[in-house]
């Protein structure tokens, strides 16, 4: 599974880009299946009664408009309710999509080769795919705008006088305080790519375990699926959450 890293290059005027081809490939997946949903929920949008799909979307937003209003003032929060929304879907999705059979890879059982350019054949080989969240670069990644959010956010609300926070109630204080504002992003891509990574190990262990595919000994395989699909939507809530708590934290700054 994440045995070898698949690297795409990219020559921009004698300048040489590399990209993760798995991670990239997988999280352009998560994104179609979200805006097919989203597209989905909003085609035969009513006030009247909505359909599955809407509904489906209206319990997120409003699951998320509650974790903004039970954090800050919502009149300053809502406008990172869209982002919100858009980061716990993703999160969540990234999460989930590594649980899923690559049912691609039984392609090769029919003696049928998936095409060989920029390394799809080997992109989809394995037993399940990959969570984008499974990558350290996409969760430092998602981290990085948290950290960029909470400075735009806190700079919004007070302007420059948001960063004399950074030297209460004495000036000593500076290094610490810069040490907690960098411990926040670390913390948040850490917690949520070992969580995932580690879920996805524990898989490929168990699915080479002998005599899974007999009856009893896929119980173990069912049990840790279920578990898996808990802790991604609790990584996906976390991570929502701190979100919006670090961003609280920058708007009650200005509040005092």
């Amino acid at each position: 599974m994440h045995e070898e890293t698949i690297l795409w290059t990219l020559n921009l005027g004698g300048t040489v880009m590399t990209f993760h081809g798995k991670t990239l490939v997988m999280t352009w997946l998560v994104m179609a299946i979200i805006i097919t949903i989203c597209m989905l929920g909003v085609r035969n949008l009513t006030s009247g009664k909505p359909g599955k799909m809407q509904n489906l979307l209206e319990w997120v937003v409003d699951f998320v408009r509650n974790l903004v209003s039970d954090n800050m003032d919502y009149k300053k929060g809502r406008v990172i309710l869209p982002y919100l929304v858009t980061l716990i879907m993703f999160v969540f999705f990234s999460n989930m999509i590594g649980l899923v059979p690559n049912f691609l890879s039984l392609l090769h059982y029919a003696h049928i080769e998936l095409p060989h350019f920029a390394h799809l054949n080997e992109i989809f080989h394995g037993a399940t795919l990959q969570s984008p969240t499974a990558d350290i670069n996409t969760t430092i990644s998602l981290a990085s705008l948290t950290f960029i959010l909470i400075f735009v956010m806190g700079i919004r609300d007070k302007g420059l006088h948001y960063f004399h926070h950074f030297v209460e109630p004495v000036f000593l204080f500076c290094p610490i305080h810069i040490i907690d504002m960098l411990s926040k992003p670390l913390t948040l891509a850490f917690r949520l790519f070992g969580n995932i990574f580690a879920g996805e190990v524990l898989i490929m262990v168990i699915l080479t375990m002998p005599g899974i595919w007999v009856l009893p000994g896929a119980l173990p395989l069912v049990i840790w699926l279920g578990f898996s699909i808990f802790i991604g939507a609790i990584q996906s809530f976390v991570f929502t959450i701190l979100t919006t708590a670090y961003v609280s934290q920058a708007v009650a700054d200005a509040e005092h």
